[in-house]
């Protein structure tokens, strides 16, 4: 037992669902080799090997089973053996088995289990309001106003408020939430789209043809996923994308079957994107696929830096000698809290170098209303820009969105109030800017608080957080506790990260969820606890590295 709070046998099993994934991971890497099928698997991220553990014996055993003359012993027609093999590659360790045994904490507390910790805090997640942020007073009432048109006879709600409330009810079937839109999304909404990137890139044309709306950022960024990988073998799609990096990626690219190409950003040089390693990386991944695409998150998501102006032009000249189709997930684009640092828009920048790039590059852009000051994760609004895209390929991708008819309308009708929100002579104005600034400046103080917390305590080392909602600390972990991970069939920031919750009631994301390079580990945190709070967690977690390190020094 350590610090007397949880047996070791129990510990095991919280690890369960991890060992699991781990166990399928392994088998389709021996099953690929044996086949002669390397190639998908270039360039993944590596994790440290562990023993199986008790359990994982049997289970394995058991999802062996061979079909007799065609049928299973069970008589199940789906089971792990005939399921799609890519999902069983899917990881997302955002919502891992970390997040499951929180979620069984927070049930054991209600229960009047005795924990060490009176609640379970869950840093794992950009979830705002989650955390605690309030709601936008604005994007609220013209929501409410929307949902429920009587409303709009009471005279409690601005005028600017009703004003936008009415205008997208008229854009919507039978003046209604609750129609279908059109499958790229309302009209009127995607006119405002565009007329806020022209404004946000300083006057540079955006076409609302160009504009789909999405089921947030992460609908979209899978949609275009899906039109550009294809291939078999050598010729198989390949995308780059960032180690460390946001999960949703090498989801997405092991369920579509596609190449994982990684470039490693320099932890030594504040997470920066360094353009030796992009030819690095596509220059190794072309001897086992078809680079085609590039993914680039900026502000950065784990790792929180900021991409300056020259970076982006490197990259953009890059895609384009390469042939790389750039996909630039741009979320966290009101989220810069350093100085010296500014969000630039990888169109604005890609327009400024000049036709012969501004007409060539083909792109597409990411925004959400989860993130930034609004914070409204669980509405689901999102839209996406293309450029320079195929004609032909671009019917292809309104058929494509077609199908799953149209995002959620009340995420559509939010994300308008996040392009066309109040102006300085309409009376929601002051409110807005109030309540947007007080969010942002919260967020700058925070992402302070925990760069300098993080960098008083020994074997733990941060980076300044430029921008985004997260931190990726650095932690050394004595060898003894290296070996007890492994001992125990689990990669060691898993192991760090469930004791951690275990002791102290913290939910984190190990770093090797988002992938770093071999002998390091971190783990992912977000700044949005509210600041008194987040003092708290800061406080615990400095208090287990400690007793943490002398139990395995």
């Amino acid at each position: 037992m350590y610090c007397g709070q949880v047996q070791p046998i129990q510990f095991r099993k919280c690890l369960k669902a991890w060992h699991w994934r781990e166990y399928e991971q392994v088998k389709y890497q021996v099953r690929a080799a044996v086949d002669g099928d390397n190639s998908r698997n270039c360039s993944s991220p590596r994790i440290d090997s562990s023993p199986l553990c008790s359990g994982r014996k049997e289970d394995a055993e058991m999802s062996q089973q061979h079909a007799v003359n065609g049928v299973l012993p069970k008589g199940k027609v789906l089971t792990l053996e005939t399921m799609n093999p890519h999902v069983k590659k899917v990881e997302y360790a955002v919502r891992g088995p970390i997040v499951q045994r929180a979620v069984q904490l927070e049930k054991e507390l209600r229960e009047g289990v005795k924990k060490p910790f009176t609640e379970v805090i869950r840093a794992n997640i950009g979830d705002a309001h989650a955390m605690g942020q309030k709601p936008i007073t604005f994007l609220r009432q013209v929501l409410a106003l929307c949902a429920y048109p009587p409303l709009l006879e009471d005279n409690k709600f601005p005028e600017d408020a009703k004003e936008r409330a009415r205008r997208i009810l008229g854009a919507c079937g039978g003046q209604s939430l609750g129609a279908y839109s059109a499958s790229p999304g309302i009209e009127c909404i995607r006119q405002d789209v565009s007329r806020y990137i022209e404004k946000r890139d300083g006057g540079i044309p955006s076409n609302p043809d160009n504009i789909y709306l999405s089921t947030g950022a992460s609908d979209a960024i899978v949609t275009i996923l899906k039109l550009l990988i294809c291939g078999e073998g050598h010729s198989r799609t390949g995308v780059m994308i960032s180690i460390p990096q946001y999960p949703l990626y090498s989801a997405a690219l092991a369920e579509l079957g596609a190449v994982q190409i990684n470039y490693y950003l320099d932890e030594d040089k504040c997470w920066s994107l360094d353009l030796k390693e992009l030819k690095r990386a596509v220059t190794e991944a072309r001897e086992h696929c078809h680079p085609r695409v590039l993914c680039i998150i900026n502000p950065g998501n784990p790792t929180g830096q900021v991409q300056s102006r020259e970076c982006i032009e490197e990259v953009i000249r890059f895609a384009k000698e390469e042939k790389l189709f750039l996909m630039a997930d741009e979320v966290y684009q009101d989220n810069v809290y350093a100085e010296g640092c500014k969000f630039h828009s990888f169109k604005k920048v890609l327009f400024e170098m000049g036709p012969e790039y501004s007409s060539t590059v083909e792109m597409a852009s990411f925004h959400s209303t989860s993130k930034c000051y609004m914070g409204e994760c669980g509405f689901r609004g999102g839209y996406m820009e293309v450029l320079n895209m195929d004609p032909d390929v671009k019917t292809q991708l309104t058929k494509l969105v077609s199908v799953r008819l149209c995002p959620p309308v009340p995420g559509q009708a939010l994300l308008d109030m996040v392009v066309n929100p109040p102006r300085p002579e309409e009376p929601s104005y002051n409110t807005f800017i109030k309540e947007r600034t007080a969010v942002l400046a919260a967020l700058a103080e925070k992402a302070r608080m925990t760069e300098d917390m993080f960098n008083t305590i020994p074997g733990i080392t941060c980076n300044p957080v430029q921008g985004a909602m997260y931190t990726f600390p650095r932690v050394s972990l004595p060898q003894k506790a290296i070996d007890k991970a492994k001992e125990e069939g689990c990669v060691p920031d898993m192991y760090y990260c469930m004791r951690l919750l275990e002791e102290e009631g913290i939910c984190l994301v190990p770093g090797s969820g988002f992938g770093q390079r071999d002998g390091t580990y971190h783990f992912r945190m977000t700044i949005l606890p509210p600041a008194e709070k987040l003092k708290i967690v800061l406080q615990k977690i400095k208090d287990y590295h400690l007793r943490f390190t002398k139990e395995f020094s």
